[in-house]
C-alpha cells in the first residue's frame, strides 16, 4: 500500500477552527475537519475521489513522496488502490482496455468496468486483471 498511501499536512484553521488538509502530491485534493480524526477521515474520502478523477481522465497517478516529520499518512481504500494498480499497469504496458479484455477472455465492457473507479468491482476480478497484466497483489499489514 506504500504506493497508495499519501502524506498530508494538517494546518489549523485559525478563522473557522478545525484543520485544513492538503496533499503535497495531489494538489487538487483539499479538505477539512473539525478534529484531527475527522480531518483524516475526510482526507481518505478526498484522496479516493482525486485518484478516481485521475483514473477517469486517464492521467498518471502521482507517486507519493516520502513522509516528512510533520505529516500524517492517508491510505487509499483497498478497492480504489487495486483499481489504481490496474490503471497504472495498463498505462505502463501501453495497452487498451480491449487488450485487457482479450487477455482475460472477457467482454470489453466488463474490462472497462474493472477500471471504472465508480463501478463496484469485486476484488477477485480486479486481482485477475492484475494477473493478466503480469502483476500480483500482496497484502501487508502494519
Amino acid at each position: 500500500m506504500e504506493r497508495f498511501s499519501f502524506p498530508v499536512t494538517l494546518t489549523p484553521d485559525k478563522d473557522d477552527g478545525g484543520f485544513v488538509v492538503t496533499f503535497r502530491d495531489v494538489p487538487e485534493a483539499i479538505t477539512q475537519g473539525d478534529t484531527v480524526d475527522e480531518a483524516l477521515s475526510e482526507a481518505a474520502d478526498c484522496l479516493e475521489e482525486a485518484i478516481a478523477a485521475y483514473i477517469a481522465n486517464e492521467k498518471d497517478i502521482p507517486v507519493p513522496s516520502k513522509l516528512e516529520r510533520e505529516e500524517k499518512l492517508v491510505h487509499l481504500p483497498l478497492q480504489m488502490a487495486m483499481k489504481a494498480a490496474v490503471h497504472i499497469a495498463i498505462r505502463e504496458a501501453a495497452i487498451t482496455k480491449s487488450e485487457l479484455a482479450r487477455r482475460m477472455n472477457i467482454d470489453e465492457k466488463e474490462a472497462r468496468r474493472i477500471v471504472d473507479p465508480h463501478y463496484n468491482t469485486k476484488l477477485p476480478k480486479i486481482e485477475k486483471a492484475l494477473h493478466a497484466l503480469g502483476r500480483h497483489v500482496e497484502l501487508r499489514m502494519f
